[in-house]
């Protein structure tokens, strides 16, 4: 008996692991997750709306969840250089605690974002806070602060006109980061533990904003730098260079991966074979007509999921490319969507949600909800809820219990 119960508390202990939102587009970064059961409809202001709170400042990053709390960062000041980590109760919304920093980099950017443009993330202990000032912070859930570099003061010309936007990776006890620019450009592995750096890789010269990814296998973790140069993969913990792979790549929209299998935005949409992420990887196949544009590609049960300039939401088979229906919806589009069941959710910058049913033969939009102002990160799910973030107010969406 005691054999059973230690093996349902380690059950129990792995699901709510599991049931974390760490990073941009979740985990996996697949931006799915087939057991969360959302509603169909929702108004911003009172139906299946579990709360609602007032952000100070703003910034396109998306939220994550860790344990019971969810996690934002925004910016604010006359130059956006007040750099703000937010937590909250997931259960009602409570401000748990706020630490407030000056920025020691670059705060210039594009008047519809601000140095709070990429992501934080965690490794279910710590909270790394990256902005695109190239300040990164190390907390622990508490908020209490253990480390800090400004990584824009020891590079004064790491920037670029328009913000810096790359969401940091954290991978075999490293934080990673990608600041290219036409400035100081380079990729950093920075230890976890202390905030030192372990390894530093030149980069090109030329803007870019997408992130880094993991690769995992059974004995061998990889991290993906992607720019418009293409793909480069590099031991998470020595930044030794694997393998390179060139024919350009998007310099916004990230990669995803999943089953030994990654998908880039080159060339439109590529699959790579990445059953062994340490060897150069075989292209599996190569689709124009599948250019996510803005937005990260997403995937779901043997499905891959864009949406291009045009506003046109696109399904192919993940296995072979093969394009299986568009449906056009309304953009532009700067979040990237997320499946919750057999429903996806893509949030346009103007502030519609569209809810596409996935369950039929060809998508179908069953709501437009109308959220009441700007939305540019990429929702974030955990149990039944989804936390979508917009440029004032954070949302947790939820159906009754």
């Amino acid at each position: 008996m005691r054999t059973v119960l230690t093996l349902m508390v380690v059950a129990l202990l792995a699901l709510s692991a599991v049931a974390d939102w760490r990073q941009f587009r979740g985990n996996d970064t697949t931006s799915s997750d087939s057991s969360c059961v959302l509603p169909d409809k929702w108004s911003a202001e009172g139906e299946n709306i579990a709360w609602k709170v007032e952000l100070p400042g703003r910034g396109p990053s998306s939220p994550i969840v860790v344990g019971d709390k969810v996690i934002v960062t925004t910016a604010s000041g006359a130059d956006s250089e007040q750099l703000h980590v937010l937590c909250y109760s997931t259960a009602e919304g409570k401000l748990l605690w706020q630490r407030n920093f000056w920025a020691t980099g670059r705060t210039f950017c594009h008047s519809q974002s601000t140095p709070a443009a990429p992501s934080p993330v965690s490794d279910g202990k710590h909270v790394y806070a990256f902005f695109g000032s190239n300040d990164l912070a190390c907390l622990d859930l508490d908020g209490n602060l253990l480390w800090y570099r400004g990584l824009g003061y020891e590079h004064p010309k790491a920037g670029n006109d328009v913000g810096m936007a790359s969401s940091p990776l954290v991978i075999d006890e490293t934080v990673i980061v990608q600041i290219e620019n036409q400035g100081d450009s380079f990729a950093a592995g920075i230890n976890a533990a202390n905030g030192q750096t372990r390894w530093f890789l030149p980069r090109e010269e030329k803007a870019n904003w997408a992130s880094p990814i993991a690769i995992t296998s059974s004995d061998k973790h990889v991290a993906l730098l992607q720019n418009s140069g293409g793909i480069t993969a590099v031991e998470p913990k020595s930044g030794e260079i694997l393998w390179e792979m060139g024919g350009g790549a998007s310099t916004i929209s990230s990669a995803v991966a999943a089953s030994g299998k990654a998908y880039i935005a080159s060339q439109g949409l590529t699959m790579l074979d990445l059953q062994n992420p340490a060897v150069q990887p075989e292209i599996k196949w190569e689709v124009s007509k599948l250019n996510p544009s803005s937005m990260s590609p997403i995937l779901h049960n043997q499905k891959v999921y864009i949406i291009n300039g045009a506003g046109v939401l696109t399904c192919a088979d993940a296995a072979t490319g093969e394009i299986e229906w568009p449906l056009r919806l309304k953009g532009p589009f700067w979040a990237s969507p997320v499946i919750a069941g057999s429903k996806l959710y893509a949030a346009n910058f103007s502030g519609t949600v569209f809810v596409v049913d996935l369950s039929g033969k060809k998508g179908k939009i069953v709501e437009q909800i109308e959220m009441g102002e700007n939305l540019q990160a990429t929702p974030a799910l955990d149990g039944n809820a989804m936390y979508l973030k917009g440029e004032h107010h954070l949302w947790k969406i939820a159906g009754k219990k």
